[in-house]
Formats: structure tokens, sequence, C-alpha cells
């Protein structure tokens, strides 16, 4: 069983994985910040620095009456889209850049017919004729 496991985890793809994670954990950190600390600054200028999250109503009454924020909801959910909006851009920069760097992509040169049993049948009798 330890065996199996070993060789498992020395697959490539889950290696893969792995490392995938990780640099999508870090990735996660620097597109935080940048929504954070850059983005939404700017769109809180257009906004007049609208704050949703406070909106909610209390489900009941006393101190441990539970809250329907739907305030927090429509927050994360804005700031969903822009995320979502700002990895779309850095993914199409990041796409656009390994072209550049690949250079232009060579034209495949258009595939040959198929000759067919017909074709060859035809050029014989054609050779023939021009024989005789």
């Amino acid at each position: 069983m330890l065996n199996e496991f070993k060789t498992f985890i020395a697959r490539g793809n889950v290696m893969d994985m792995a490392v995938g994670i990780i640099i999508g954990a870090a990735f996660t950190a620097i597109v935080t910040s940048l929504v954070d600390d850059l983005i939404n600054p700017i769109i809180s200028l257009f906004t007049g620095g609208m704050d949703f999250s406070g909106l909610g109503f209390r489900l009941g009454e006393g101190e441990g009456a539970a809250t329907f924020a739907y305030g927090n909801f429509i927050m994360a959910v804005i700031n969903f889209l822009i995320i979502a909006w700002v990895v779309f851009l850095l993914v199409k920069g990041v796409n656009r850049v390994k072209e550049m760097a690949e250079g232009p992509k060579e034209e495949e040169a258009p595939a040959e017919p198929e000759v067919t049993e017909k074709d060859i049948l035809l050029e014989i009798r054609d050779a023939l004729k021009a024989q005789n």
C-alpha cells in the first residue's frame, strides 16, 4: 500500500496539480491586492464610496437575532466580477506575450488530395489510350 502511495505521488499529474495549487494561492494574493488596493479605490471615486456591506435587516428581536446581510452578498458578487475581469485581462495579456515570444505561426500546407483506386485506374486507362 505504501508503494502504491509513492507511485501515486510520483506521477507527473499529481505534482503538476500541487504546483498549480501553490502558484494559484500566490496568484490569488496578487489579484486580491490588485483589486482591493488599486481598482476598488478608483471605482469608489465614481460611486461616491458606496459600501453595500452594511445593508441588511434583523430577523427577529433581541441580541441573538440573526441578520439577513444581503449587502455582504452584493459586495461579494461585485468583488467576484471585478476579480474575474482582472484575471481575464491578465490571462489575455500573458497569452499575447506568449504568442509574441513564439513568433508567427507557420501555415500548414494544404493536404494532398487522397488518391483513390479509381483515380489510378483512370490514369492507367488514359496512358494506355495515349500509347495507341
